[in-house]
């Protein structure tokens, strides 16, 4: 249920910015809202307090955003309070985002690999990414995770290419505990 609420408000609201022109002017300010959101906890706890009341809350909402982001997205915010919508505020903002990349085919990239890269090797990684996806800026991030023992793991969005050494020789033993029950039988 929470996907389709952050869909439907996040399409509501980045259709608002397509019919205004102004998805770039509003994507900066849906980023100082989600600053704010993770840099002050105590915004979400107030605008989730079931013993404030709704009046209050909105109320809040444009003192603390009203003249620091435009109208649209003040109105926006009215909206996810008045709905009573606020524990989805960070999926519905982050899912305007995606959207937002998706428009400008900017693609997220998480890179795993047994040990750091060095730059030169995450460029490298990064350039090939963008020639086999049709992505034209990549926002990379890379992690390890020793137990890969060689190769990496990329995950852009639900996809996930795996050419660790670890999922291979566990492949292998898979394949090896099958024919050997094979032929036991």
């Amino acid at each position: 249920m929470a996907k389709l609420v952050s869909k439907i408000y996040g399409d509501a609201l980045y259709d608002l910015c397509l019919e205004r022109q102004n998805l770039d002017e509003m994507t900066e300010e849906v980023k100082m809202v989600q600053e704010a959101l993770a840099s002050t906890p105590e915004l979400m706890q107030l605008l989730m307090n079931p013993d404030i009341c709704k009046s209050e809350k909105i109320d809040f909402t444009e003192r603390v955003f009203k003249g620091r982001v435009c109208d649209d997205l003040v109105g926006f915010l009215r909206i996810v309070v008045t709905k009573e919508r606020c524990s989805d505020l960070g999926a519905i903002l982050d899912y305007f985002m995606d959207r937002v990349k998706a428009y400008h085919k900017i693609g997220v990239a998480s890179v795993i690999t047994p040990a750091e890269l060095s730059d030169e090797w995450k460029a490298k990684v990064e350039k090939r990414l963008l020639e086999t996806t049709g992505y034209v800026k990549m926002e990379m991030s890379f992690e390890t995770d020793p137990s890969l023992i060689g190769g990496m793991v990329i995950r852009i969005g639900d996809t996930v290419v795996d050419s660790s050494i670890r999922t291979k020789l566990e492949g292998l033993s898979h394949k090896l505990m099958n024919m050997s029950l094979e032929s036991n039988n």
